[in-house]
């Protein structure tokens, strides 16, 4: 049980990369900008792939009616999800140390990992949510108002993941370190419970014999 406690707390404190590496990272490319834009997604922030790139994203926007991207102040997303990673982090650890002890079961930490899935799930669905919004929610009185064949206004959404072409624009949006180490640290947290779950087993058919 001790090896599965220690792993459970090196996955939960991986977590706190996310603060201090991007989650996610969108990139535009067109003939136009030999260097493409992009857009570096944190838990509590924006900040431009290069120097300039956020106020020549909002330079570009302002044309088809897109909101300028928002600051931290802006979105409440920008202050929750800092917290929430951060009690997750503390109790994560606090259950590795009391399983360590043997003061919980294996099982806290399988629900651990699934109350982080779930709000893994949630942030992803509100991560593409904003982008809708961002991408659809257009001012009427742009310059320029570009339609559909159909007639309908056109949507200049990024894709939540992938590639996607935006008239003379390449969107790509990929995951970055802070996602990858919160996935690591997710496995870990998923193996600890298993490891647990062995030693439990192993343990229980000793007793018995």
């Amino acid at each position: 049980m001790k090896k599965a406690s220690l792993l459970m707390i090196l996955g939960s404190v991986l977590l706190l990369g996310l603060f201090v590496f991007p989650l996610w990272n969108i990139e535009l490319g067109a003939p136009q900008y030999p260097e493409p834009l992009g857009i570096d997604i944190y838990i509590n922030g924006l900040q431009g792939q290069n120097e300039f790139d956020i106020q020549n994203i909002d330079g570009l926007n302002h044309y088809i009616g897109m909101k300028t991207l928002p600051k931290p102040e802006d979105m409440w997303e920008f202050t929750v999800f800092p917290l929430v990673i951060g009690v997750m982090v503390f109790l994560g650890v606090l259950l590795g140390v009391l399983g360590y002890t043997n003061k919980i079961s294996y099982k806290w930490f399988f629900g651990w990992f699934i109350l982080m899935s779930a709000l893994g799930v949630l942030g992803m669905y509100d991560f593409n949510a904003w982008l809708v919004d961002y991408g659809t929610n257009l001012d009427p009185k742009a310059i320029l108002k570009l339609a559909n064949p159909d007639g309908t206004p056109m949507s200049y959404k990024p894709p939540l993941l992938g590639h996607q072409k935006m008239l003379n624009f390449d969107a790509y949006s990929y995951p970055r370190l802070g996602a990858y180490l919160m996935f690591v640290g997710m496995c870990l947290t998923l193996i600890a419970g298993y490891l647990g779950w062995r030693y439990k087993k192993i343990n229980g058919t000793k007793q018995q014999n």
